[in-house]
C-alpha cells in the first residue's frame, strides 16, 4: 500500500501467479500503495530452539548477511531464472525438467510453467505422447539453484520432442530462457529429478512477548490518534489523490452525516466503505467516496522492530475497494512491508483467490526499489474464500529474514533490509473508483490484531 505525502517537503507444486501493480522491482517518488477454521497461535514464550531444525534455518541464516543494504535503500539484485532443456528415455514414465536460478535469491521466487505440444514430424502431442502438465516453481532463501518439473510421459518414441515454457515473468527473478526442448532420446542420459535440499515452508511460531492486542474493551480510535487510541487518518492526512484514490478517509466525528466507517459487530470490527449521498471537499478536492484506516503511527504499544504481526480478517469483494494491512518505518516513508493488500481496483483481482507480499525501501519520501509477489493462492497454496470466513494475515520480521504467512503457512520470505528501522501498522480499506460503488460487499472486518515484540 504504497503511501502518498500530500504535505510540502521540508525534510507439488501448483499453479499461481498473475501480473499487476504490485509486485516486482520499480523507481518511484511517492506513490501508495469458504471459511476456514483459525488454528490457535503457539505460546509466544515459543523459543527458536524448539523450532524443526528447516524452521530455524530460514528463520537464522542468510547469504546476503554481508550485503550493503545502506539503511534500506539497497536491495540485493534479483536471480535469474532458466528453463533448461531435458532428455528421457523411450518407453519412461516421467520426464524431469530443470528450472535454474543463476545465483542465490534473496527473496522467494515464483514461476509459472506450462509444457508445449512440439513441431515438426517428431513432435510429441499432449494426451498421446505425454500429459499436459501446468506448475508452479517456488525457491526460497537458501533453495539449491536447480529445481525439476515432473511431467508423465504416456507413450513417446525415440526422437519425438515437446517444450515447457515460462507462462509469464517470474516473480522476483529476472528471466532467462523461457522455453526449453524436452526429447525422448534413446542414446543419452536422463535428465535426473532434483530431489534434496530443497526447504519446507515455515509455519507461522510467535518468539516474543504479547505487546499488544485489539479488543471491544480496549479498542480506541479518534482523529489524530493518541498512546491508547489509533488515528482514522494517515500521518499524512485523510486523501492520496496522487495515487489515484477517490476515497476520503473519514471519522464519524469529523463527517457525522456518513453511514459510520468503523463499528463492531458479531464477527469484529468493521471497516465500511461507502459511496458519499454528497461529495465532501478536502485540501481543495471534492471526494464521492468514504475511504476508512486506522494508523497506529501515534499509538506507541503498536511499534515494533523486530517481532510478529498478526491480523484474523474477512476481505470485501466490491470492486474499487482496497484493503490492506502494512506496516511504515516509525522514522517516515519509506521503508514500508506491506502484509495484505486487495487490488480491487483491478479487474484480474479476485478476493477469494489472491494475495499479495510487498516491500518498499528508499528514504526521504523517495523510494528506491519494490520487490514482491502476487500470487494465486488457491492454485499455488491450496488456500481460498478470503472473502467468505476470517484468515490469518501476519509477518515476521526478524534480523535476517522477513517472512510473510497466510493461515499459518509461510507465502513469501525476503532478506531483512531495514534492520534497525521500527514500524508501525496501518489497516485500511482505500477506494479507488469512479463508478457506482454498490456491487457486492464494501466492508472489511478484522476479528484480531495482535503484536509480539522480539
Amino acid at each position: 500500500m504504497r503511501i502518498n505525502y500530500l504535505r510540502p517537503l521540508s525534510g507439488a507444486l501448483s499453479l499461481c501467479v498473475l501480473a499487476s501493480c504490485a509486485g516486482d522491482d520499480s523507481s518511484s517518488s511517492q506513490q501508495k500503495s469458504g471459511s476456514v477454521v483459525i488454528a490457535a497461535t503457539p505460546d509466544a514464550t515459543t523459543a527458536v530452539a524448539a523450532l524443526p531444525q528447516t524452521e530455524t534455518m530460514a528463520a537464522t541464516t542468510n547469504s546476503f548477511a554481508s550485503f550493503n543494504f545502506a539503511n534500506g535503500t539497497n536491495l540485493p539484485p534479483k536471480a535469474t531464472l532458466s528453463i533448461g532443456a531435458a532428455v528421457f528415455e523411450p518407453g519412461a514414465s516421467v520426464a524431469y525438467v530443470p528450472v535454474t536460478l543463476n545465483q542465490q535469491t534473496p527473496n522467494t521466487v515464483i514461476a509459472r510453467v506450462i509444457t508445449v505440444n512440439g513441431s515438426g514430424t517428431n513432435r510429441a502431442i499432449s494426451g498421446y505422447q505425454y500429459k499436459a502438465t501446468e506448475d508452479v516453481v517456488i525457491f526460497r532463501p537458501g533453495d539449491p539453484l536447480r529445481k525439476t518439473v515432473s511431467v508423465p510421459i504416456l507413450d513417446a518414441t525415440d526422437g519425438q520432442q515437446f517444450s515447457l515454457k515460462l507462462r509469464e515473468a517470474p516473480w522476483g527473478a529476472n528471466q532467462g530462457t523461457a522455453s526449453a526442448t524436452v526429447t525422448a532420446d534413446a542414446g543419452a542420459t536422463a535428465t535426473a529429478p532434483a530431489t534434496w535440499g530443497f526447504r519446507n515452508p515455515r509455519t507461522f511460531r510467535t518468539y516474543g512477548t504479547l505487546q499488544y492486542e485489539m479488543t471491544q474493551s480496549s479498542m480506541r480510535w479518534s482523529d489524530a490518534g493518541w498512546s491508547g487510541a489509533w488515528s482514522t487518518a494517515l500521518s499524512h492526512g485523510r486523501a492520496q489523490p496522487a495515487n489515484g484514490e477517490t476515497g476520503l478517509y473519514l471519522d464519524e466525528s469529523l463527517y457525522p452525516w456518513v453511514e459510520p466507517p468503523l463499528r463492531y459487530t458479531d464477527e469484529g470490527l468493521v471497516f465500511h466503505t461507502q459511496k458519499l449521498w454528497s461529495p465532501i471537499t478536502y485540501n481543495g478536492t471534492a471526494y464521492n467516496y468514504g475511504s476508512v484506516v486506522l494508523s497506529g503511527h501515534n499509538t506507541p504499544s503498536t511499534h515494533l522492530g523486530y517481532g510478529q504481526y498478526e491480523w484474523v480478517a474477512k476481505m470485501p469483494t466490491r470492486r474499487g475497494s482496497w484493503p490492506a494491512f502494512w506496516l511504515i518505518s516509525t522514522s517516515g516513508w519509506p521503508p514500508e512491508i506491506d502484509v495484505y493488500e486487495g487490488f480491487g481496483y483491478q479487474s484480474y483481482w479476485d478476493f477469494d483467490r489472491h494475495i499479495s507480499a510487498t516491500i518498499h525501501g528508499g528514504s526521504g519520501g523517495v523510494r528506491s526499489f519494490q520487490r514482491g509477489t502476487n500470487i494465486q493462492a488457491e492454485q499455488a497454496y491450496g488456500m481460498s474464500g478470503f472473502s467468505q470466513g476470517f484468515h490469518r494475515y501476519a509477518v515476521d520480521i526478524g534480523p535476517e529474514y522477513i517472512t510473510w504467512f497466510v493461515d499459518g503457512l509461510e507465502t513469501y520470505q525476503s532478506v531483512n533490509p531495514f534492520r534497525g528501522f521500527r514500524f508501525y501498522p496501518i489497516m485500511d480499506v482505500a477506494v479507488k473508483t469512479t463508478s457506482s460503488y454498490d456491487d457486492g460487499s464494501g466492508d472489511m472486518v478484522v476479528k484480531s490484531f495482535r503484536a509480539w515484540a522480539n
